[in-house]
C-alpha cells in the first residue's frame, strides 16, 4: 500500500479524512499536535481512535503556540458563542496554523517517502479561515514540490482535501457510509473540564447544523443542543 500522511485532530473533519485516505487505498500514518489548544479533549480521541481506525502509525507533535497565542483557542480569549459570522475571520482562527502543520507533514513525508498528505480542510460549511480555503492549499503544493529533495529530484508531493467542496452534512453522510464513528470524535472549541461539548461555538454550530440536515442525531455529548 502507498503511504500517506493524514493531519488528524480527532474531530470530524479530520476522521472523516483518515477514513477516505484508507478508503482511497492508502496506508495512514496519522499527524497530530499538542499545540496548546484549550480543547485537548480532541487530542485524547485522536490518541484513542486513530489505532481502530486503521492509522498505521500515531505521531503527537508538542508545539506550544500558546507562546505566541492571538487566538480564543491559545490564549486567555473568550470563545465567541453567538454563531457563525459571514465574511468575517473569527478570535478562534490561530496564526498560520495549518502552515506550521502542513510544515511537519510535509517533512514526516520525505522521511516515510510518501507522497501524498491529507488534510480535512472546508470551503463551505466552515468558520471563515484563510487557511482553509484551495488557494492555500494549492499554493502550499506548489512550495512544497520547490522546497524538499523529493520534490525537486522529480517526486512531487500531492495534497489532497477530499472535504473541501462538501456541506458538514456531506462530510458526514461519506464518513457514515465508510463506517466511521463519530462517537468517538470531538469538534468543540470549549468543552467542559468533563469533556462535555458547549454546543454553541462555531465549530459545534456547524457541526450539529450537519447532522440535523441529515435528520440524525449527533452521538457526542453536548451541554446544550
Amino acid at each position: 500500500m502507498k503511504k500517506a500522511v493524514v493531519l488528524y485532530s480527532g474531530g470530524l473533519d479530520s476522521t472523516t479524512c483518515m477514513a477516505i485516505a484508507r478508503d482511497e487505498g492508502f496506508e495512514a500514518y496519522a499527524l497530530s499536535f499538542a499545540y496548546g489548544q484549550r480543547h485537548t479533549v480532541e487530542l485524547a480521541k485522536a490518541r484513542e481512535y486513530a489505532p481502530r481506525i486503521g492509522a498505521k502509525e500515531h505521531l503527537v507533535v508538542d508545539i506550544d503556540l500558546r507562546k505566541m497565542g492571538g487566538s480564543a483557542l491559545t490564549a486567555d480569549i473568550e470563545v465567541p458563542k453567538s454563531g457563525v459570522v459571514e465574511n468575517e475571520i473569527p478570535i478562534t482562527y490561530v496564526p498560520a496554523r495549518n502552515t506550521i502543520f502542513l510544515s511537519f507533514a510535509l517533512g514526516w513525508a520525505e522521511v516515510l517517502g510518501a507522497s501524498d498528505i491529507y488534510i480535512g480542510v472546508n470551503a463551505l460549511d466552515y468558520s471563515g479561515y484563510p487557511d482553509c480555503r484551495p488557494e492555500f492549499i494549492k499554493a502550499y503544493e506548489v512550495m512544497a514540490n520547490l522546497a524538499t529533495k523529493a520534490g525537486v529530484e522529480g517526486n512531487p508531493y500531492r495534497i489532497h482535501t477530499p472535504l473541501i467542496d462538501l456541506t458538514k452534512a456531506q462530510t458526514i453522510e461519506r464518513g457514515l457510509a465508510l463506517g466511521v464513528d463519530y462517537g468517538l470524535t470531538h469538534s468543540c472549541y470549549d468543552p467542559t473540564p468533563e469533556g462535555l461539548c458547549c454546543g454553541l461555538c462555531d465549530s459545534c454550530r456547524l457541526r450539529l447544523k450537519g447532522f440535523a440536515e441529515l435528520g440524525k442525531e449527533d452521538p457526542v455529548a453536548y451541554v446544550r443542543r
